[in-house]
């Protein structure tokens, strides 16, 4: 064996040694990259918005049940296209009022939010209410 092939076998484990040492680091990266990302993920959600009703609904009005109905509809409530955020709705869901809302209204246009289907406006916002962190 000469010195060459000492040097080889040396060189080799040191290479490897390096590798791992560069995986490790850029898995710390990976995660110290997505924790910020997580967080600034939570933070829009609760800064989307969802209007009540949206472009769809404009000029009805919205029953105790959250269905969109006529104007002239005995007991519903006008749909002024407010605008809520995410965090206002997820308050609404656990039993408070949304803001400018009396408590029946509050109920009502929650209930609106609950039947938004996918291709309305608001219902990403909403959806993203409901994914667990």
């Amino acid at each position: 064996m000469t010195g060459d092939e000492g040097n080889s076998d040396a060189t080799k484990a040191s290479g490897s040694s390096r590798r791992a040492l560069m995986l490790g680091a850029a898995g710390v990266a990976a995660i110290v990259s997505v924790r910020p990302a997580l967080a600034q993920t939570a933070g829009s959600v609760l800064n989307c918005q969802i209007p009540v009703p949206g472009p769809h609904g404009t000029g009805m009005n919205i029953d105790a049940a959250g269905k969109l109905v006529p104007p002239d509809t005995p007991g519903s409530f006008v749909a002024t296209g407010q605008k809520f955020t995410g965090e206002e709705v997820k308050r609404a869901l656990s039993g408070r009022t949304l803001p400018g809302t009396s408590y029946e209204q509050s109920q009502a246009y929650v209930n609106y939010i609950r039947r938004l289907q996918a291709g309305q406006s608001g219902f990403t916002c909403f959806a993203s209410l409901q994914m667990p962190r």
